[in-house]
């Protein structure tokens, strides 16, 4: 990774923990089995990239470009992604670990979360519309000012949300999904 240019390249059981990698460009590559925690990525850009079964927890992703993203059964846990460059940021996650994470303020519609733990992942100011949360925990999950517009929660579990602080037209919830939409109102459903 000492390059500062990747194209097409295999990155497979790489252990670069507390690392710095600043200012590295990675298109069209794949992380296999990596171990990238603590290290800090700022300012690189990652183009058509996927990750898979790689330990990304608490990686610095400051000024980075994240665009057309792909994670998959990777821990993510506690990255700001909120400090990713906001031009093109376009990710998906399948059966990801994003407790403690932060999405505040970012621009995500259409973002697919497919079987990933959310736990206290803050969504604050963020647009999520038409993003679809499959199979996913959002316990503790923070939405304020969310636009949830055509978002899909119906296969989702744990979540709060209240929709006088959310707009969320349109977006789709299971019968069961109800109570984290009244949870404020402290009524009793049976």
């Amino acid at each position: 990774m000492e390059n500062l240019i990747h194209v097409q390249k295999t990155f497979e059981k790489i252990v670069y923990v507390d690392k710095k990698v600043n200012n590295r460009e990675f298109e069209d590559c794949v992380f296999k089995n990596c171990d990238l925690s603590n290290s800090d990525f700022s300012y690189s850009s990652f183009m058509d990239c996927e990750f898979i079964d790689c330990n990304l927890a608490m990686t610095k992703l400051s000024g980075t470009s994240l665009k057309g993203v792909q994670f998959k059964n990777c821990k993510l846990l506690g990255i700001q992604f909120e400090e990713c460059e906001d031009f093109l940021f376009n990710v998906s996650f399948q059966d990801c670990v994003l407790d403690y994470s932060s999405f505040a303020n970012k621009k995500m519609p259409k973002t697919k979360f497919n079987s990933c733990s959310l736990k206290e992942v803050s969504f604050v100011g963020t647009n999520l519309t038409s993003s679809v949360f499959d199979n996913s925990n959002l316990d503790g999950a923070i939405f304020n000012n969310t636009q949830l517009a055509g978002a899909d929660f119906s296969k989702a579990t744990d979540f709060k949300i209240d929709p006088e602080f959310n707009p969320m037209k349109k977006a789709k919830f299971s019968t069961q999904g109800i109570i984290g939409l009244l949870e404020k109102y402290d009524i009793k459903i049976q």
